[in-house]
């Protein structure tokens, strides 16, 4: 199961789009495909493991399986000759994770789906993250597709579904987690612990995320949020040096999420003005801040990057008051 995409506990929104698929497979209308989308971490990957343990579960017990017998005791252990996951994987070499999924997996998979289920009758094939397969693994993936076996259900598994060629798209069920209302996404954090107000404000800020306001809350991301707020005031009317913030907001683990706070709050203002040139300038600066956060998976220093984009908020000149104002006096 993939750590970042998953909750521990099942939510409604993973509840709802679980019991869909369990409701397919039993009615005999689940395809041989299955592209299981949505934004990440709502929690895509505990649906289709929970899904597999089912269907390969000898002896279920209503929508679950039993999670006894010796078929949950395999996929337990990750050693169940019926369940196949492809994913990232190590570099021939063994020094880095592979930034996507070549033709040889993508090959092994189909071989292992050609062949005679050992357990029952059904096979399971996982693809996560799908949208990283590359183009001749993709040709690959197709061939399979196109030529479905009975008893054999492939999964793929993506945050960015447009990612996949159009061919792969169209020849997969959907089974699509969206984000849940905000009145149900605010429950499930009172749930959690969260107050009501902080709650709401996390939700705001998460654009209705319910699993990052959750974490944002918990970890300090919301502080996080009015403390890049507040940096932005400074730089903005010179109270604050660019070099020293820049410097300070690259020596931890934390630049990316300030870049999308920043990206965020500056979206947030310009979503109330109604000048077109200030609104022009917010969403050119909301460009270049995204551009800046992609550039620090690059060997580019960190802080000369967001020094140049400080610097160009202090060219924005915003007024006092706007959105960052707001978010730091929350």
């Amino acid at each position: 199961m993939s750590g970042s995409d998953a909750v521990v506990d099942p939510t409604p929104w993973q509840q709802r789009a679980y019991l869909q698929a369990l409701a397919s497979f039993e009615s005999g209308r689940l395809g041989h495909a299955l592209l299981v989308c949505g934004p990440a971490r709502l929690g895509k990957a505990a649906i289709v493991e929970r899904l597999a343990l089912r269907m390969l579960c000898r002896d279920p017990v209503g929508p679950d399986a039993c999670g006894h017998c010796r078929s949950c005791q395999l996929v337990a252990a990750g050693t169940h000759p019926d369940l196949h996951r492809i994913g990232l994987v190590m570099n021939k070499e063994g020094t880095r994770l592979r930034t996507e999924i070549v033709i040889e997996q993508v090959r092994g998979l189909s071989e292992k789906l050609s062949l005679t289920p050992q357990y029952d009758s059904a096979q399971v094939a996982i693809v996560d993250p799908a949208d990283l397969v590359n183009h001749a693994a993709c040709n690959a993936l197709l061939k399979t597709l196109e030529e479905p076996q009975p008893g054999r259900f492939l999964w793929l598994v993506t945050a960015h579904p447009a990612r996949l060629p159009a061919t792969i798209r169209s020849r997969c069920q959907r089974l699509e987690l969206r984000l849940p209302s905000r009145d149900e996404a605010g429950t499930w954090l009172g749930g959690r612990g969260h107050a009501a107000a902080a709650a709401a404000e996390a939700l705001e800020a998460a654009r209705g995320h319910p699993v990052l306001a959750d974490d944002w809350l918990r970890d300090g991301g919301m502080a996080l949020r009015r403390a890049v707020a507040a940096d932005l005031d400074s730089v903005a009317h010179g109270h604050a040096s660019v070099a020293e913030t820049a410097q300070r907001w690259t020596t931890d683990d934390d630049a990316a999420l300030r870049l999308r706070h920043a990206a965020d709050l500056v979206l947030a203002d310009a979503a109330g003005l109604t000048d077109p040139a200030r609104t022009r300038k917010l969403a050119a600066w909301f460009d270049q801040a995204n551009r800046t956060r992609e550039l620090l998976r690059t060997t580019v220093r960190a802080d000369l990057a967001v020094a140049e984009l400080l610097l160009a908020w202090r060219g924005v000149d915003p007024p006092r008051g706007g959105a960052t104002a707001g978010a730091r006096q929350a």
